[in-house]
């Protein structure tokens, strides 16, 4: 074979290596990715997180439980929410984010209101921390000052926690309190005149 001839055979078979090879990087590529394969998103909200998680995984979908909420009249387990949502075009191996109903409320730290703040203020802190505030409880005291909080009927005091879903109220004073201190000093007066009409002596 000729020099020409020999290295033309080199060149061949080295291009149907390149060739081979950049076929193989594109089947493995392919395979890896999964290339053209989609998978539709389930609509899991509402189903029990248990039975989720093994459709996703019979889908070959992952996933993470990345939030929880709380939600009284539904059951312990069930999806309020999920990303992405269902109906959108995914690969397999996509991670998809769920929302789960706890089953127990969330509490929050009840803050320093006894004593310490009037009515309105101390439903503007509770509202905040997301209770519910009722109808105040009158009290016999100053007005619309804060001198006790229930939950559920029960005395709760400054750094309690308290499940949010509690039913919060406040016992505030009457205002009749300054009524009272009023009447006290008419009737100590009314005394002392009494008193000094009894010193006087009546002269025929």
């Amino acid at each position: 074979m000729k020099k020409g001839g020999f290295l033309m055979v080199n060149v061949l078979a080295m291009l149907t290596i390149f060739v081979l090879l950049c076929i193989g990087a594109y089947l493995s590529m392919s395979i890896y990715t999964r290339h053209g394969e989609a998978i539709e998103v389930p609509n899991v909200k509402g189903m029990n997180i248990d039975k989720a998680k093994a459709m996703f995984e019979e889908l070959g979908l992952e996933v993470v439980v990345s939030d929880s909420g709380y939600i009284k009249r539904l059951p312990a387990g069930q999806i309020l929410e999920q990303s992405p949502k269902s109906g959108l075009l995914v690969k397999s191996g996509h991670i998809i984010y769920l929302t789960v109903n706890s089953g127990v409320a969330e509490s929050a730290q009840i803050p320093d209101l006894i004593d310490n703040s009037s009515y309105r203020e101390a439903e503007a802190e509770l509202l905040a921390l997301g209770f519910k505030v009722y109808d105040p409880i009158r009290v016999h005291g100053e007005k619309d000052w804060v001198y006790g909080i229930l939950s559920n009927g029960r005395n709760i005091y400054t750094g309690d926690f308290v499940a949010i879903d509690s039913k919060i109220q406040l016992q505030v004073g009457d205002g009749k309190l300054n009524e009272s201190l009023d009447k006290v000093e008419v009737e100590d007066a009314s005394e002392d005149e009494e008193d000094e009409f009894d010193e006087f002596e009546v002269v025929n």
